[in-house]
């Protein structure tokens, strides 16, 4: 039987405050309005290249406040290495290989349709989407009387049957492919790619990033006074390579795609943060700073004239200078200023956290892949360790990797057990596997379970 020890009377009352205010802590952002959810996603973009993460020739002020006013996930990672596949993860908070979807749509893809239980070849270059059975984040925002747009490039579907005003989005402005002329809006086979909704509109001459700042800052404006989620998935800066307030510049073809300079990636990174601190303009204008959760990063690692510092590598491959993005959070009311924060995440996981911020529950009936940040971020709940897959299984390009806890396994094209301690080695350049074989094994055995599992999935068609 336990003894019962009198508590002094002064005592009592700190007890009592201390478990009352532990109880309220958590129901701070339940007791809140629905905050405002802003997700900026840039195209490409290398890890070095914000200030905050070490850039000393790219200017970055708007995009650096939000590390400055928030949290810096400093081990943050793309869904995939390429574009298609990450936003589709996105959108619905799960694995894309769950859909069939591992590569980018467009003219290098290899994809194949599933007719009449047979795997055949779909040679139209726009003619896939995000399956129509997905549900979208847009969807269930909508549920919870959000309003919604998104401003910029999709990559999810060039038909009207998946443009994002038919998957759970009030509003679209911008261009439906995976790249395009940011002058001509056109694609380099001459396909327009230009939308306002479902209609095309004509806007040869004006620059593409403007554009989606405009109407980014735009939806803010009309919006206020309703809860609201805007998406802004910029172009840049994905190739073409051609600088703002240059509408001069010769239209694009497939051979001119990828000529450019770090002047001109730099030019063009730096209207993307104009475009930041267009959307803090209008918050403040509003006064909504204070309850807007605001996310920033990028779909995959940078190309080119990027710079993926200090890691190893670039887009289109599983090293870390392919899938390791930054990650920046701001959300006034309660995340805390300037934190740097080591707890791994990935794209996904950012669909969870946005849902349980505005208020909803996880679905079941298709349960989230990802999780939901918040809490790892305010220190309510400790960092954990994650396990994230990837994979390339293309023509020309065989590659995965896994990544649990401290520790990375690389299978590339089969050319060797690769074993990285990426706390010690975050440039991937001392193999462990001889000294860790055990280590290895037991990754290997979890990504052969994890591709086992994405290809028992109920998908109808194969993009890789």
């Amino acid at each position: 039987m336990k003894s019962h020890v009198p508590i002094p009377a002064a005592a009592s009352a700190l007890l009592v405050l201390a478990c009352l205010f532990s109880l309220a802590r958590p129901a701070v952002s339940l007791a809140a309005s629905p905050p405002n959810i802003i997700f900026i996603l840039v195209d490409d973009m290398g890890y070095g290249d914000l200030g905050c993460t070490g850039a000393e020739d790219i200017s970055t002020p708007h995009i650096d406040r939000i590390a400055a006013e928030g949290v810096q996930l400093t081990d943050f990672y793309a869904n995939a290495p390429v574009c298609t596949p990450t936003r589709a993860g996105f959108m619905t908070g799960r694995w894309q290989q769950r859909l069939g979807i591992e590569f980018a749509f467009g003219y290098m893809v290899e994809q194949k349709v599933l007719v009449d239980g047979k795997w055949v070849p779909e040679p139209g270059f726009h003619a896939l989407g995000l399956p129509l059975k997905a549900k979208t984040l847009a969807n269930y925002l909508k549920e919870l009387d959000y309003a919604t747009g998104a401003f910029g490039k999709w990559h999810l579907g060039y038909k009207d049957v998946y443009n994002p005003v038919n998957r759970g989005f009030d509003e679209y402005f911008g261009e439906l492919l995976g790249h395009a002329d940011f002058y001509k809006h056109t694609y380099f086979d001459g396909t327009y790619a230009l939308r306002d909704g479902l209609e095309p509109v004509r806007m040869e001459g004006r620059y593409f990033t403007d554009l989606v700042n405009e109407r980014a800052a735009q939806f803010i404006a009309k919006s206020a006074g309703k809860p609201f989620f805007l998406y802004v998935p910029h172009l840049a800066v994905h190739a073409p390579f051609q600088a703002p307030d240059a509408p001069g510049t010769p239209v694009v073809t497939k051979e001119s795609m990828l000529t450019g300079s770090r002047e001109i990636y730099k030019a063009m990174l730096e209207r993307v943060d104009d475009g930041v601190g267009m959307i803090y303009a209008e918050l403040e204008k509003a006064g909504l700073v204070e309850n807007t959760l605001i996310v920033f990063s990028s779909d995959n690692g940078g190309e080119r004239w990027a710079s993926n510092r200090p890691f190893f590598h670039h887009k289109a491959t599983l090293w870390e200078g392919g899938i390791r993005v930054p990650c920046l959070m701001s959300w006034p009311t309660i995340l805390p200023k300037g934190k740097k924060s080591a707890q791994a995440g990935i794209t996904m996981d950012l669909t969870a956290t946005f849902l349980k911020a505005a208020g909803g529950t996880l679905p079941e009936d298709r349960p989230f892949d990802g999780i939901d940040l918040i809490p790892h971020l305010t220190e309510t709940v400790p960092v954990v360790d994650r396990t994230f897959y990837w994979r390339m299984d293309r023509t020309n390009r065989k590659m995965k990797a896994i990544r649990h806890g401290r520790y990375k396994y690389v299978d590339d094209g089969g050319t060797m057990d690769l074993l990285f301690d990426l706390a010690n080695d975050p440039g991937e350049r001392v193999n462990l596997h001889y000294h860790h074989s055990g280590i290895s094994a037991d990754l290997k055995a979890k990504l052969k379970a994890w591709e086992a599992e994405m290809d028992a999935s109920d998908y109808d068609m194969q993009v890789r």
